[in-house]
Parts: structure tokens; sequence; C-alpha cells
């Protein structure tokens, strides 16, 4: 492996792992299962290679190149984190009518991983500009830039496999009635926090 390849494995790694929309949404899965947290989790590849499929083919250009277009998944996105927030949030009086199930049933965690990471069009536009400096001059520029979409691939897959494994370690302490509800109350914050700040971001100064 080349000088670049390891450092653009090593920016990569840092950026999937970096705590955002996708590793809550993993957790939330993740608590309900371990099989729940890791089909999520192949969602969010699967989203991360679209948008690494997007930016080698010039469609991510466009979205910087028309503010509406990029303005129009923003909303997609945060209306969608906003709603899984509240639903989350909605469920936490559920779980104090009925202690023994504490953590509320995702349903589809392979859609919600995906859609989450694909209506985030800033996964785009970071592909964009990462991309092309990974590049060696002269070399041809489509296999080189889908080898490194297909690193970013294999390091979400890893992490997000590690994230939902780990969780479902913890998942007897985490399960606690009271352990789950605090969890659950902190993941729906974040879901809903994230949501609200893509819909309001364009009106902050």
């Amino acid at each position: 492996m080349d000088g670049q390849l390891i450092a653009f494995t090593g920016i990569a790694a840092g950026l999937v792992a970096m705590p955002g929309a996708d590793f809550t949404v993993v957790v939330r899965n993740a608590l309900v299962s371990r099989r729940a947290g890791a089909v999520c989790g192949l969602g969010i590849a699967g989203g991360l290679l679209v948008h690494a499929t997007l930016a080698v083919a010039g469609v991510a250009a466009v979205l910087v190149a028309v503010p509406a277009l990029f303005r129009a998944l923003q909303l997609l996105g945060g209306a969608y984190l906003l709603q899984l927030g509240v639903r989350t949030l909605r469920s936490l009086r559920g779980a104090v009518q009925a202690p023994e199930e504490t953590t509320a049933r995702p349903a589809h965690p392979l859609r919600q991983g995906f859609v989450t990471n694909v209506l985030n069009p800033k996964a785009s536009l970071t592909f964009l500009s990462l991309l092309p400096q990974f590049v060696p001059a002269g070399s041809p520029v489509l296999p080189r830039t889908l080898l490194l979409a297909l690193i970013v691939f294999a390091l979400a897959l890893l992490w997000f496999q590690v994230v939902a494994l780990l969780v479902d370690r913890l998942g007897g302490w985490l399960r606690r009635p009271r352990a789950a509800r605090g969890l659950q109350a902190g993941t729906g914050v974040a879901l809903t926090v994230l949501g609200a700040a893509l819909l309001l971001e364009p009106l902050l100064p």
C-alpha cells in the first residue's frame, strides 16, 4: 500500500468514527439487538458508497453549483433525523408504563442507516473535496477513486459492526430500566438536535 493510501485510510477512518447522526442511529438500533445495529451499520456503509460514487460521477459538484438542490437535500435529511428523534423521545412514555421494554424497536434498521447517511449532503461534499487529493498525477482517475470509495465502505462497515458489538456486550447494563431510559433519552435528544441543526443552519449567521 502506497503512502497516499495509508494517509487516506487514516483520514477516512477518523471521519467515519466521528460521532454524529450515523453513530447515534446505530446505537439506537443496537440497543434493540446486535443484529439490528449491525444491519443499520451496513445501511450507513451503503450510503457512504453512494456518496463516493456520486463524487466520482461529478454529481456532488452539482450540489455545490446549485445551492437550492443542496438545501433541499439538507431539509430532507434534517426532517428525517428530527422525525427519528421525536419518535425515540415519544417512545419513552411507553417505556415508563412497561419498564421491561425500555427500548423502542426501530423498524427497518437497514433503511434507517441508509437514509440517514444518504440524505446528508455534506458527505458528498466531503468526498468531492477529499478524493481528488489522493489521486496521483497522471494515474487513471476512475480506478483510483473507486478504490478509495471501497476503502471508506470497508472502514464504515467495520467500525459500525464494532459499535453494535460494544453496545450489545454492554447490553445487560444498558437495558436496565434506568440506564436504558437515560440512553434512549440521550439518543432521542441527539437525533432531534442534529435534525434541527440541519434545518436551521442556513438561518444562522
